[in-house]
């Protein structure tokens, strides 16, 4: 979405005092006469509406509100980092607030949250700025008022639930706010839920602009919200119809695409695949900003695409998960890290050695979400290691490839100047069709059949098993060892079913921000997590000494600067989360 509106928006944002900035610039008149007067009819509506989608990306503020990587649309620190699927990569000295957080011991001043934490607010703001222009709208019918609603309703949901999910105990703000201190002290899942099935009740099968959100993509959305509170039955139902519907009835249909790869290719946005997508675009005025901004830093060190920075390099154990056994099926017993399974890498071996990747059998997914050494990167060549990274011994020897856009595509699907030239046109899938399939195995696990659970696992693995989907080699051979299997044994066991399920989560939505959110809401994040420190710690010196603290570390800090700007009469309105 252009941020052509964002002067507009910000003039006429009414909330959050507490989450905005410390000087208040809310309190300031609208500058060239932006007022609810201006706006009030459908074309100011929509631009503020606009405005609020503009959000999605985290980026609202310029850069005088913080980096964009603090509150990037992927997650990529919050859901990425601390979920173990990467290390913060670059080098010690670069982003130093995110070590801390990765080491699960960040405070309440870091610089992370905060960037967070006003994303999302300002994305509430803008949400409520449209609903209450709507009321004032005379040119509008009610039809047209009422898609409005739900479409801001639903960019207001979903603001809420990136908070609840990343802080827990957080303030639900709606347009009817006038004292913007309002206190966290109640569970506001109830509000989101409200929104979400708002949405879900009014808005179209389909928009005729594309990015704009749907009623599959908003029942999609509250039958994740139910995933987080364990309502598996609400789920469920949901979810039933989201599939069946979504690609039955009226509107856009949705299936996964023939190949796992082109979800993360710029030619394979907006696909049957993509139910709910931020959107991406470049060389189009903005000087990139409309691009994926918050992911800029997450490319090969030097010489690849991007041109910089290094960052959010896949953890060792994370490429071990991709270890399979004769069957083609993942080692569920967690030996992946042991021995022989670990997958070879070309640690400390310079890119002028020689050196060949592992050869032993491997889920073909790895390859399409991890860079590593020896195994062509896209259209870019063979990775050359070394050469990519950089400082091995700090954050490991490989890089990440979602979103990566094609040597193809450089200066026309990616900026063409600038300091990083990484900002692209790719999309940032917030929900894939992949993720439905999941959780409503996930649900049926729970309370359904553990078989359709299966048969929902084996539709995502017959979809990895596409052999015109494996990276090849120069000569057209396949670049690794790929064998992939679908499980052909009736499950019976609902501890073996719900272990695969969550595993096949991790693979197929591996380096994509779900990972750690995943953890907490299946109450295992403590047990995994220290598994992962115990691990990837022999390996990766910063993450001796670190750990996941069970009441603590599933939710991170409130940031401190607005607990002060929520004070009273010297009392604070906002209270901090256990632990910290």
């Amino acid at each position: 979405m252009k941020r052509i509106f964002y002067l507009c928006v910000i003039a006429l944002t009414m909330g959050g005092v507490f989450y905005a900035c410390s000087d208040n610039f809310l309190d300031r008149q609208p500058i060239g006469g932006l007022d609810e007067g201006t706006l009030s009819n459908q074309k100011g509506v929509d631009a503020v509406l606009i405005g609020a989608y503009s959000l999605l990306d985290g980026w609202g503020q310029g850069w005088g509100g913080g980096a964009v990587w603090t509150s990037a649309a992927s997650n990529w620190v919050y859901g990425g980092i601390c979920g173990g699927d990467a290390n913060k990569g670059s080098d010690a000295s670069d982003q130093p607030a995110i070590n801390p957080i990765a080491r699960y011991e960040g405070l309440a001043d870091n610089e992370y949250f905060r960037g967070k934490w006003r994303a999302c607010f300002d994305g509430v703001a803008r949400s409520n700025s449209a609903l209450k222009l709507l009321g004032k709208a005379t040119d509008m019918s009610a039809d047209a008022k009422k898609g409005v609603e739900a479409e801001a309703r639903f960019l207001r949901g979903h603001y809420h639930f990136e908070l609840k999910k990343t802080f827990n105990n957080i303030p639900y703000v709606d347009d009817k706010a006038v004292d913007f201190n309002i206190p966290n002290d109640r569970n506001v899942w109830p509000d989101i839920e409200n929104d979400l099935k708002f949405a879900y009740d009014n808005l179209p099968t389909t928009q005729a602009q594309v990015g704009r959100v749907n009623k599959w993509a908003a029942g999609a959305m509250l039958a994740k919200a139910y995933m987080f509170q364990r309502k598996f039955a609400e789920a469920k139902a949901l979810l039933d119809v989201v599939i069946a519907q979504g690609q039955t009835s009226g509107g856009k249909k949705y299936a996964l695409q023939a190949k796992y790869s082109d979800n993360f290719v710029i030619s394979g946005k907006n696909s049957s695949e993509s139910v709910f997508a931020v959107q991406s675009s470049v060389n189009d005025g903005a000087d990139g900003e409309n691009g994926n901004y918050g992911d800029v830093l997450n490319f090969p060190y030097t010489g690849g695409p991007g041109e910089c920075c290094g960052f959010y390099q896949p953890s060792q154990e994370l490429v071990n998960s991709y270890r399979v056994n004769a069957n083609g099926l993942p080692l569920l017993d967690g030996s992946y890290n042991t021995g022989a399974n670990v997958v070879k890498n070309d640690q400390g071996i310079p890119s002028n050695s020689a050196f060949t990747p592992d050869a032993g059998s491997l889920d073909p997914r790895l390859d399409h979400s991890v860079g590593r050494r020896g195994i062509p990167y896209l259209d870019w060549g063979p990775h050359p290691g070394q050469g990519w990274i950089r400082d091995q011994a700090y954050a490991g020897p490989f890089s990440p490839k979602k979103n990566v856009f094609k040597r193809a595509e450089k200066g026309s699907g990616s900026t063409a100047s600038g300091w990083a030239q990484g900002a692209s046109a790719n999309n940032v899938n917030l929900i894939r069709f992949a993720d439905v399939l999941l959780m409503a195995a996930e649900s049926e696990v729970e309370i359904g059949s553990l078989e359709k659970a299966r048969e929902y696992v084996n539709q995502i693995r017959a979809r990895a098993a596409n052999p015109a989907d494996f990276v090849k080699a120069a000569d057209g051979s396949n670049a690794a060892n790929y064998v992939i299997g679908l499980y052909n044994t009736a499950w019976t066991n609902k501890d073996v079913a719900r272990n695969a399920v969550q595993f096949e989560r991790k693979l197929e939505l591996a380096m994509e921000g779900h990972r750690f959110y995943d953890l907490v809401r299946y109450g295992t994040a403590d047990q995994a997590l220290n598994a992962y420190i115990t691990y990837e710690s022999t390996l990766r010196a910063f993450m001796r000494g670190a750990k996941f603290t069970k009441g603590k570390s599933e939710y991170f800090p409130i940031p401190q600067s607005e607990i002060v700007n929520s004070s009273v009469g010297g009392k604070a309105t906002l209270k901090q989360n256990p632990g910290y």
